[in-house]
């Protein structure tokens, strides 16, 4: 069966956001990150579409004439606006943007699209929902700006196989939405209403990763375009097994490949039941250290928690200043546990005496929806807070993301709030500590060459700490252009190596979202 939502993506958020009345927060948060981002200036060549490429020396009419042929005139675009907008996700990274967009509307003319840039040597960026965070969009190369969008349709659903496949234009919200009907979710949750494609491509998880893990665990199979045009279905066409040990495994290859070794056009994922009972809980502990050893315990108890959250004195400050909450300022951890009625019930009492027995206080319980959801206010909210906490026209944001071994964390949090509080510098960190992986947000004045310095300085010792812990440069965000620097450092100059040469294998000459994932 084939089911298709809007082509705009936009669309389908505001209609979304419409039906369960987000407009609040969503309107919030297009106040707040327009209050924090940096205006910049674009190089004088990216200004206006040119006869050639600013990087190389493609006649850019003769290319958008070709790609015309492909897509049709309508889905094409060389506007400034439209070519800025697809220069740039939501990351610090300065923009840079494509000689093109273009907008195909099937598997197909992507494979078209590639021929045509392969054939002239132009390079190709994948463009989704442009909700990522280290610069996996953005067109250093100038090149063709390959917008998913309007591929929106859900190819196959098999309910009784707990399958889905999927086309990037499909999000998050929309596919739950679709889903909710038949009992059925996915719930893999990055925050951001992201494409799943998307999702894939960087390997996205989230709040729910500790019971349900990343998109790494949850996609089946995947459709790719080669830079030479060739479709290839990673685990063989329309295949959506729960298992296989069939060959190689190329459908975690491509999972966070970024664009790097090919265009993802569907994705086969695996769902699940939406769980009978849902009760959350909330408490403070005096110090991070005793917070996240309480965590370790409920671990190895073996209760299955759905979502285990920490949140600094910090971050719980600013929420509580921003959603006029009063939540002790001290740190906290949001906790959720999904199954039967008894079950959450036995889980939750488990917990409770755990996290007693480690100090914690100002308990609060919930498990209808109403009270969950007012309860996981605040960390729903800790951005829109982070940004309030200094509003000002030149005042930007810095989120960096690591994981470490879940018995290092203490040790990576604990010595990160003291590099913040040596330099005195505003750091907001909340983490999904039940499985190593943290955030640290940064606030800081773009005019002055000080706190620039010092909040990049800090962000690099964060994530040298993660690796000299035995941790990882990113636990979901992604490599990008902003990681690639780390890559040998974590995996060894041999693996990198390896790496090379299956993108040389894939992507010969080099047109496959340059510059990104490997240095």
């Amino acid at each position: 069966m084939r089911f298709s939502f809007s082509w705009s993506t936009r669309y389908q958020q505001v209609i979304f956001k419409q039906r369960f009345n987000f407009s609040s927060n969503f309107n919030n948060l297009n106040r707040s990150l327009h209050a924090h981002i940096k205006p910049f200036s674009l190089p004088s060549s990216q200004r206006s579409f040119s006869k050639t490429s600013s990087f190389n020396n493609i006649d850019l009419q003769i290319l958008k004439e070709r790609l015309c042929e492909v897509v049709g005139p309508p889905n094409i675009s060389t506007a400034e606006s439209t070519r800025l907008q697809h220069g740039k996700d939501e990351s610090h990274h300065r923009a840079q943007m494509p000689d093109i967009v273009v907008f195909p509307s099937n598997t197909q003319e992507v494979s078209e699209v590639a021929k045509v840039c392969t054939d002239m040597k132009v390079t190709m960026v994948p463009f989704g929902t442009g909700t990522g965070m280290e610069g996996g969009c953005v067109c250093t190369h100038g090149g063709v700006s390959v917008d998913l969008s309007r591929m929106a349709e859900i190819r196959e659903y098999q309910p009784a196989d707990f399958s889905v496949c999927v086309e990037p234009g499909v999000t998050r919200l929309a596919l739950n939405e679709y889903l909710r009907g038949d009992g059925l979710w996915f719930p893999v949750d990055p925050g951001a209403d992201a494409s799943l494609c998307g999702m894939a491509a960087t390997s996205a998880s989230g709040t729910n990763a500790v019971r349900y893990g990343t998109m790494r665990e949850n996609v089946r199979n995947l459709e790719v375009v080669l830079s030479d045009g060739t479709i290839i279905h990673t685990a063989g066409q329309g295949r959506h097994t729960v298992k296989s040990s069939a060959g190689y495994n190329l459908t975690n290859l491509f999972v966070g490949s970024e664009g790097t070794l090919g265009l993802i056009t569907s994705a086969t994922l695996k769902l699940y039941g939406i769980p009978d009972t849902m009760t959350s809980a909330v408490c403070q502990f005096d110090e991070v250290e005793r917070a996240v050893t309480a965590v370790l315990h409920v671990l190895q108890c073996g209760v299955a928690v759905a979502r285990i959250e920490l949140l600094s004195a910090d971050t719980i400050r600013a929420v509580n200043s921003y959603s006029k909450l009063s939540y002790e300022e001290k740190p906290s951890i949001f906790i959720e546990f999904h199954g039967s009625e008894k079950q959450t019930e036995e889980d939750a009492s488990v917990v409770g005496d755990i996290f007693a027995d480690a100090g914690a206080s100002g308990f609060q319980w919930a498990s209808s929806l109403s009270e969950r959801n007012r309860l996981w206010k605040a960390r729903h909210d800790t951005l829109y807070a982070i940004l309030a906490t200094r509003p000002g026209p030149q005042i930007t944001q810095l989120s960096t993301d690591v994981c470490v071994p879940i018995s290092q964390l203490t040790k990576a949090i604990t010595d990160t709030e003291k590099d913040l509080e040596e330099h005195k510098l505003p750091g907001y960190i909340l983490g999904h500590v039940g499985d190593g992986n943290y955030h640290v947000t940064f606030l800081y004045d773009t005019g002055s060459e000080t706190e620039t310095q010092l909040v990049g300085k800090l962000s690099e010792r964060i994530v040298e700490r993660a690796l000299e812990l035995n941790g990882t440069c990113t636990g979901e965000h992604g490599t990008g252009f902003g990681k690639k620097k780390y890559l040998v450092r974590e995996a060894g100059p041999d693996s990198v190596s390896l790496m090379k040469q299956i993108k040389h294998l894939l992507d010969p000459h080099g047109l496959m979202n340059p510059g990104k994932v490997l240095p």
